[in-house]
């Protein structure tokens, strides 16, 4: 089944949250909606779902306008950041509870439901009650009691959120996978663009109600349209300067200059964006260095977040290998080389990609 969203948009107490969105969706690939909370990802779940009605739009299956359908006649499932159980009920009865509900034979249930719990690995606590579970256990009852459905869409609102580490990047994993033999369409709620990248297909980026760019993830990542999906698709936060073109010249301030991406305008002003992976405290050959002081340094292990103010009142974030410490206070210089910017008209527009940003 797909489904197809046609200038879809909601309101509430007077104002918009959800400005018209028009987006196709089809099974086999995970479609990940990605923004910062209040974006606008579970008002756009809860259209799909039924659960609420769009101020605007139309939302078609397989070229059948179900915009005004209940939940109870479309074939979906729903999966929340916060995971919902039957308290009173076993892992087993919980998972099989859509299955009974639609009358389906003991027999089928029974398969279905030790197969999904094979899968998310819970068949010793199918006798269990979900309070005798950790959150991780509940949260995979949550998410078979979705498989087991066999829905033509299935919906996920940041669902892996209250995992532990390891947890997640299991199912992060699996999730994809046991969805896609379904012939489900599968949507995904995250604020996380590390996890929009993983999950892979296609992902739509949202900010502040709107839908900013949708397309295949990599692509997205490495060409965003604007200079608000640039911010949604960056974390730690996409390290930015103002600055102006004159002559094929990018101008920071002062003596500092950089060659102007290909395909820039000759003048005006703009934004220049460089994502902190790309940022070094070492030099590096053919990079523009700029003066900063240390704020923090973050280890997380394998590599360093470091905080720095960089030219007196920019706040970047250099995301460095190793164990980075240096002193807050200490002076240092940024290194980044100028191939790998991003670059944004006044109007927020991308304006030029430098050649190795787009093979980042």
């Amino acid at each position: 089944m797909s489904v197809a969203l046609h200038g879809i948009a909601a309101s509430a107490n007077g104002g918009t949250t959800l400005h018209p969105v028009t987006l196709e969706l089809h099974p086999g690939r995970p479609h990940v909606l990605l923004g910062p909370t209040g974006a606008g990802k579970t008002t756009l779940l809860r259209l799909l779902a039924g659960l609420d009605r769009p101020s605007a739009g139309r939302l078609l299956a397989e070229g059948q306008d179900v915009t005004g359908l209940p939940p109870r006649r479309r074939s979906v499932a729903m999966v929340y950041q916060q995971f919902i159980n039957y308290p009173t009920l076993t892992v087993f009865e919980n998972i099989a509870s859509p299955l009974r509900v639609a009358r389906l034979p003991r027999a089928e249930i029974e398969g279905r439901v030790r197969e999904a719990a094979r899968l998310l690995r819970l068949e010793p606590y199918l006798a269990r009650r979900p309070l005798e579970l950790s959150g991780g256990q509940q949260q995979r009852t949550a998410i078979a009691r979705a498989l087991v459905k066999r829905a033509a869409l299935v919906l996920m609102d940041e669902p892996l959120a209250n995992l532990d580490y390891k947890l997640r990047e299991e199912l992060r994993e699996e999730l994809p996978r046991l969805f896609a033999g379904t012939g489900s369409v599968f949507v995904y709620a995250t604020t996380e663009p590390a996890e929009a990248l993983l999950l892979g297909g296609q992902v739509a980026t949202l900010s502040q109600g709107r839908l900013t760019q949708s397309g295949p993830a990599g692509a997205v990542f490495r060409r965003p349209v604007d200079l608000a999906t640039a911010r949604v698709f960056s974390d730690p936060p996409l390290n930015e300067a103002p600055a102006e073109l004159r002559g094929g010249v990018l101008h920071l301030g002062g003596e500092i200059t950089l060659p102007a991406p290909p395909g820039a305008p000759q003048s005006g002003r703009c934004t220049l964006g460089i994502r902190a992976h790309e940022i070094s405290l070492d030099p590096l050959p053919g990079a523009v260095a700029l003066p900063a002081k240390v704020r923090l340094a973050e280890v997380t292990g394998s590599e360093s977040y470091v905080h720095l103010d960089v030219m007196g009142d920019l706040r970047w974030v250099a995301l460095v290998p190793g164990v980075r410490r240096p002193e807050p206070g200490s002076s240092a210089m940024v290194h980044f080389d100028p191939r790998r910017v991003l670059l944004f008209g006044a109007d927020g527009r991308l304006a030029a990609v430098a050649e190795l940003a787009e093979a980042a």
